[in-house]
């Protein structure tokens, strides 16, 4: 299975350099670099830029990296770069895990890359030399992802970061999508956008309520066609659901239905929001707390086709003790 995926973004803030007593001139990189271990704890989450970022306002492109904690062995990675005067460098979303003290692997389209953080220096550089292409998939003009960045605290430049949330792209059997979403007039857009289809490649918009958390490709019903699944999240009401879409023979897609879970009484005594998405093999699979109990409940959907459209069927309901 061949897959791919984006991300980057944030930060910033100065520091003050003094000697003999007397305050010394500083340059802008002085004044936005900081020192890791007073200023951020130790922990490898923050923001890491390009040095060229010190010299945004004299014109200079830049790429910066927002790295977010998910557990305590992975970290969701994004990628973005200046987007006020040119459209994005390099944009990426990726899920790394560690494999040693400081350094974690990704593995995108099947060549890990590998994340090295050591003081206030992140590191991105294909395990293998060979493999050196893949990081230059998500970058325009032969740009790559690969390279030093430095720490920085704050946010990125608001006013020139590219502002997209999310963005992914996914292949599998020859046929692949770019998955984004981005904010517009205060409302969150998700953007799918197929190639390799044989007659349309037309792409599809859907406003959520939530934000996209991941999405995954994977032949659901084994017809030599795939399926990208999107999964949502509503940060407020932490409820999730899904938005998928079914490739017909290889020649266009169409919009597979999920049933909201509020809709559907033999599964949803005590739910409360918490979900949990993720494609097991052939399978959709989702999980959530159910209230007042220590335990979860997944349930697990197969693809099937309804009367208009393809649907995801409920399978089987498992309930368990919460880990």
């Amino acid at each position: 299975m061949k897959r791919s995926k984006r991300i980057l973004l944030s930060g910033l803030v100065g520091t003050m350099l003094f000697a003999c007593g007397t305050q010394t001139k500083k340059t802008e990189a002085e004044k936005e670099s900081v020192v890791v271990e007073q200023a951020v704890e130790k922990t490898v989450s923050g923001n890491y830029v390009t040095p060229d970022y010190f010299k945004r306002s004299e014109g200079y492109d830049w790429v910066g990296i927002k790295v977010s904690q998910q557990d305590e062995k992975q970290l969701a990675i994004s990628v973005r770069s200046r987007a006020d005067k040119k459209r994005p460098t390099c944009t990426w979303d990726v899920t790394a895990r560690e494999i040693s003290e400081g350094v974690f692997r990704a593995v995108v389209d099947g060549k890990p890359v590998l994340f090295a953080f050591e003081g206030d220096q992140l590191t991105i550089k294909p395990e293998k030399a060979e493999d050196e292409g893949v990081l230059y998939f998500y970058c325009s003009g032969g740009a790559t992802v690969a390279g030093n960045y430095q720490k920085i605290a704050g946010e990125l430049d608001p006013e020139q970061v590219d502002q997209t949330l999310f963005s992914q792209v996914l292949e599998l059997q020859g046929i692949g999508f770019h998955v984004s979403s981005k904010m517009k007039e205060g409302k969150s857009w998700l953007t799918i956008v197929p190639f390799g289809l044989e007659i349309s490649n037309r792409s599809v918009e859907h406003e959520m309520d939530g934000q996209v958390v991941w999405a995954e490709v994977e032949d659901l019903n084994s017809d030599g066609s795939p399926e990208v699944v999107v999964f949502i999240r509503n940060e407020e009401t932490t409820k999730g659901t899904v938005i998928a879409y079914s490739v017909n023979n290889r020649k266009s897609m169409s919009d597979v239905y999920f049933q909201d879970i509020k809709f559907d009484s033999s599964i949803n005594q005590g739910y409360e929001g918490g979900d949990e998405f993720a494609i097991v093999e052939t399978t959709l699979s989702q999980r959530f707390p159910i209230a007042g109990t220590n335990k979860l409940r997944q349930v697990n959907y197969e693809m099937v086709n309804g009367e208009s459209s393809r649907v995801f069927k409920v399978k089987s309901v498992n309930e368990f003790e919460r880990p």
